[in-house]
């Protein structure tokens, strides 16, 4: 874990986003944790946004801090899946709660905005 060793943190809610946050990272782990094992090309596809540097560099990351498992198989061509370890799979109760939460603020800020516009 020296990526995340060589910072110092003032709690664990920084750690915690360190190790999570960012644009792509929770969406990898999203699909990995309810989804299941992905190869690269199936993650990507997945999200259409991302770059290939972007997510080899992402997914890079996950495996050094211990969240995601990058398995290659010895074969022509080359396969390699990603899956979510132990700890990886930890984080999908919080995941799933802050996907709750966006989607209820989404639904309720949504209404509001609605029913302002619809009062002028």
């Amino acid at each position: 874990m020296s990526r995340i060793q060589e910072k110092t943190f003032n709690c664990e809610k920084e750690l915690t986003l360190a190790v999570i946050g960012g644009k792509w990272k929770m969406l990898i782990l999203w699909h990995l944790g309810k989804e299941g094992t992905k190869r690269f090309g199936e993650l990507k596809a997945l999200m259409p946004g991302i770059t290939q540097r972007m997510l080899v560099n992402q997914l890079r990351e996950l495996e050094e801090d211990l969240i995601v498992h990058r398995e290659v198989y010895p074969v022509v061509p080359p396969k390699v899946e990603y899956s979510l370890t132990e700890q990886g799979m930890s984080l999908m109760p919080i995941l799933d709660s802050m996907y709750q939460w966006g989607k209820n603020y989404m639904e309720t800020a949504m209404g509001d905005q609605e029913g302002k516009e619809a009062s002028k």
